[in-house]
């Protein structure tokens, strides 16, 4: 089912403008999600502020946003306040630049969203700039108002569409040289470089998203109809633990060629 649109506006790039929707990429809806209840009564709980010193109920007039500068110390911040600083959106994507379509590390991804023409009109508009893109090699970068916070973001071409990524901000992405910095030094050794592309090799597939399953919300589906019918579930069992090898050293070596051989004998 097409999910409706939750943005609608304009793309811009110098004197061309097209009205553009955006829908995001991923959706969560199919997840199962539960409610908490009042076990002796069944009916659902609901959730309540409580001031957590005296711990009475806080009335919604009486809440207010702070920020901590101290133990049990706050700024008080109205919401006329935080509204006067925030960014409005002008419903466009006006492209600030382009950069090549590898530059930008997956690292700053987050969230993917479809971009698509919103009419007729602008088709044409939009799959000149698609397609200039692709052309090129290379990706939008511009900034706009989503979530409630400006962000930068990174336009895709995609077949006949845009991928439009929301990026990180820069305080976001941690610095990979911290955590690398004394990994690699060591010399590797030419046979095992040989064995390891041979196992890839021997996993080496045709990509299928169908892979991605998620077994646990299988077998809660299966709870909760089996429960609608009053019978025991059949779930599937986790596969048991591989055993840990003994002691702290590994022979490589005899691992990768054990594994080898497993692969083959799978294949057969």
């Amino acid at each position: 089912m097409v999910s409706r649109a939750f943005w609608k506006g304009y793309l811009k790039l110098s004197l061309v403008t097209c009205r553009v929707v955006m829908t995001p990429a991923t959706s969560e809806t199919e997840k199962v999600r539960f409610h908490t209840l009042n076990a002796k009564t069944g009916n659902r709980v609901a959730s309540q502020y409580v001031d957590a010193v005296t711990g009475k109920a806080v009335k919604d007039n009486d809440e207010a946003k702070g920020y901590p500068r101290g133990d049990d110390d706050y700024v008080l911040l109205e919401d006329e306040e935080l509204d006067a600083v925030a960014l409005e959106s002008t419903r466009t994507i006006d492209i600030d630049m382009f950069v090549p379509a590898d530059s930008i590390g997956w690292i700053w991804y987050d969230k993917p969203h479809f971009l698509a023409p919103d009419d007729k009109l602008g088709e044409e508009a939009f799959a000149v700039i698609r397609e200039a893109m692709q052309a090129t090699g290379t990706v939008g970068v511009a900034r706009l108002v989503l979530y409630r916070r400006e962000r930068a973001v990174m336009l895709e071409p995609r077949e006949k569409g845009i991928v439009l990524w929301t990026l990180h901000y820069g305080d976001e992405v941690r610095d990979e040289s911290n955590y690398f910095a004394d990994v690699g030094k060591e010399k590797l050794d030419p046979a095992l470089m040989k064995l390891v592309g041979r196992l890839i090799d021997e996993r080496t597939a045709p990509w299928d998203p169908a892979t991605l399953d998620d077994p646990v919300q299988k077998n809660l589906l299966k709870l909760i109809t089996s429960r609608k019918k009053k019978r025991k579930p059949t779930t599937t069992k986790p596969e048991a633990p591989h055993d840990a090898p003994a002691g702290n050293v590994v022979n490589i070596m005899d691992a990768l060629k054990k594994s080898l051989a497993n692969e083959r004998k799978g294949s057969k």
